[in-house]
């Protein structure tokens, strides 16, 4: 069937639906019959693609070819496809053979942030920063599992029962997590958090309004002046985004190493090494840590490490690189607030297995880090900067830190939903101003400006 044919019959189709009593039929319909009316036909072409190939000796990876395969065969008259939905089944079908099935057009679509399947019948996304359930399903378990492995499989990964969890890495850097029964009593799980083919600008986060211009400046400061920076917040907040930004004003006659878990920090810097944490193998040997890769990259040379995210041991490793003469060091983590930062440092510093006395783990935090940037997705599903606090020493056993910055709300919503807020300045005159000024980066002091 031609193009002018599938447009003619989508014409007719929405002529059709525009009539009150034709539309109210097929959402009754709809309702009624959840069973998708051409599963059998799209069995059986399944099927005869799958024999074709089989005949051939040949597999078909190419996207191109195998669309034409799939329209051919339900275009052919032998399977009774109706001229209507030829297109749409045609779809579904290459989408099941080659992509990720009925969440593809999800996948597709940027204005989704993140996909979260909860079993074959619960599909919710997150855009903008709030979470909604969509009307897509798959057919059963067995279908949502196909789909999981045709994902996991593409990057050298499996998931059974032997191995029910699975977190890896898409080819354009999304993450993918895969949790499958036992473990997970609902059905197969797989959460895709997308990444974003442009990372978001300093610019566009100031028309989000996440940060003002004044905090902007003073974080570029901040960056270009070697300031050991963390970023904390929950999990969705936008620690990556943020971590992207000041990562992009590191100057570009540094050598730059990135260390994570899943690639994400996106650097237009041409002097940069990106090492990847690499999981256990079937026989549960051959897993390269974050720690590892904090420990080589001492040995590489590198005028600033740049950690995705410290959850564990290598917090040690990391803190130990700041006061060894690795300034401007960035990384982030999660934590509620800069107190709770400080806190989940010194627990992760324990984590590796080194007995300290925690005036010993104190004084190494208060000496390492400079900034802790608080950022936080607000319940309207806003993401902002809502601290910016300096560390500026030790208090007998306690970390002191003084708030630079503050996002200020009482919890009002505007008409739109949206939290009615405003960022002040303290008024603190930051310690750091004098090492950024030995770095050579000029200060204004109006950005402190109560």
């Amino acid at each position: 069937m031609g193009l002018l044919d599938r447009i003619d019959g989508q014409k007719k189709l929405q002529a059709l639906e525009a009539q009150p009593e034709v539309k109210e039929a097929a959402e009754t319909k709809t309702e009624e019959f959840v069973e998708d009316p051409y599963l059998e036909v799209k069995r059986r072409i399944h099927t005869a693609i799958i024999d074709e190939m089989n005949k051939s000796g040949k597999t078909i990876t190419d996207r191109d070819v195998m669309y034409r395969l799939v329209d051919d065969k339900v275009n052919d008259d032998e399977f009774m496809v109706p001229r209507i939905d030829r297109e749409k089944v045609a779809t579904q079908l290459f989408n099941d053979i080659m992509g990720y099935g009925p969440i593809e057009e999800l996948v597709q679509n940027p204005a989704y942030s993140e996909i979260m399947v909860n079993g074959p019948d619960n599909v919710y996304v997150e855009e903008k920063g709030k979470l909604k359930l969509t009307d897509i399903k798959f057919r059963d378990e067995e279908h949502l599992m196909n789909i999981i492995n045709r994902i996991v499989s593409n990057i050298g990964r499996h998931v059974d029962e032997a191995s029910p969890m699975v977190d890896a890495r898409l080819a354009d850097g999304s993450r993918v997590n895969a949790i499958i029964p036992p473990l997970s009593l609902i059905g197969p799980v797989l959460t895709i958090r997308k990444f974003g083919k442009k990372p978001i600008t300093a610019q566009q986060l100031l028309q989000f309004g996440s940060m003002t211009p004044d905090m902007l400046h003073f974080l570029e400061a901040c960056v270009k002046g070697k300031l050991n920076i963390v970023v904390a917040g929950g999990t969705g907040s936008g620690k990556t985004t943020l971590l992207n930004v000041l990562s992009s004003y590191i100057p570009e006659d540094e050598r730059i190493v990135t260390i994570e878990d899943a690639a994400e920090v996106q650097l237009k810097q041409n002097h940069v090494i990106t090492l990847e944490a690499r999981p256990a193998n079937l026989e549960g040997k051959g897993a390269v840590t974050i720690r590892n890769l904090v420990k080589n990259a001492l040995r590489m040379r590198p005028d600033r490490i740049i950690v995705g995210e410290v959850r564990s041991e290598e917090t040690l490793d990391m803190l130990q690189a700041m006061n060894t003469g690795h300034d401007g060091s960035l990384t982030t983590t999660h934590a509620n607030s800069p107190r709770d930062t400080v806190a989940r440092l010194e627990t992760m510093v324990l984590m590796s297995g080194m007995e300290l006395p925690l005036r010993a783990i104190r004084d190494q935090i208060s000496s390492a880090i400079d900034l802790i940037v608080q950022q936080s997705r607000l319940r309207d599903g806003t993401r902002k900067i809502t601290s910016i606090t300096e560390i500026i020493g030790m208090e007998g056993d306690v970390v002191s830190m003084q708030d630079l910055f503050v996002y200020e709300t009482d919890g009002t919503v505007d008409a739109s939903g949206k939290f009615v807020g405003r960022f002040r300045a303290t008024g603190v005159r930051p310690n750091c101003l004098e090492k950024i000024k030995e770095n050579g980066v000029t200060v204004n002091n109006e950005w402190f400006a109560n």
